[in-house]
């Protein structure tokens, strides 16, 4: 496997990996950045057909890590104009949520997850459901735990909206990428749109 990495300090905000002859997802280029944003470390990567991860965190190397062990024999290449805007939208809602992220998805799940999914592209920026909310709305009212179990399997942060899912009684239950993080995401999501 070959490396090649630009150095960084934490005052950088970009980092970006180029890594070849890597063992997963056999010629499946993906293309992958991980940028400095006011919640922590967020990596964004994307197939051909579009964005397929954004994780959070607080360590670039963790989410480096991350995506190689998603897809490791995925061929990792460098970025093009399309992709760093699709970056750039990506840390844009983090730090300024208004809108929806309307970008390109590649969307790997169950049927089941992409129904709960797509219900949760609906929610609007500032607003919340219950996972009851959402089970109801896709026709499966006793499927709230399957929902829950959908939510924590997703793994495009912020494009699919999971942080706008709460529990029945508001409590923030739960969040892939940190409770303190999803109560961040929705504080920004309300001053953004009042």
């Amino acid at each position: 496997m070959y490396l090649a990495m630009t150095q960084f300090t934490t005052t950088e905000r970009r980092w970006e990996v180029v890594v070849a002859n890597n063992r997963e997802a056999k010629n499946q280029e993906i293309r992958f950045a991980v940028e400095k944003t006011n919640l922590g470390w967020v990596m964004v990567a994307a197939t051909e057909i579009g964005v397929c991860a954004i994780a959070l965190g607080d360590n670039p190397d963790e989410l480096v890590s991350e995506i190689q062990r998603r897809f490791p024999q995925a061929e990792f290449c460098d970025d093009d104009l399309t992709f760093q805007q699709w970056v750039t939208d990506v840390v844009s809602m983090i730090e300024m949520p208004k809108r929806s992220l309307n970008l390109p998805l590649d969307i790997q799940g169950t049927a089941f997850q992409k129904q709960v999914w797509q219900a949760l592209r609906a929610i609007p920026v500032g607003s919340t459901l219950s996972y009851q909310q959402v089970a109801t709305q896709i026709g499966k009212p006793k499927a709230f735990r399957a929902v829950a179990s959908a939510c924590a399997a997703n793994k495009l942060a912020i494009a699919i909206p999971c942080h706008r899912v709460v529990g029945s009684n508001g409590s923030l239950s739960g969040y892939r990428w940190g409770v303190e993080r999803k109560q961040a995401l929705l504080e920004l999501e309300k001053l953004g749109n009042l």
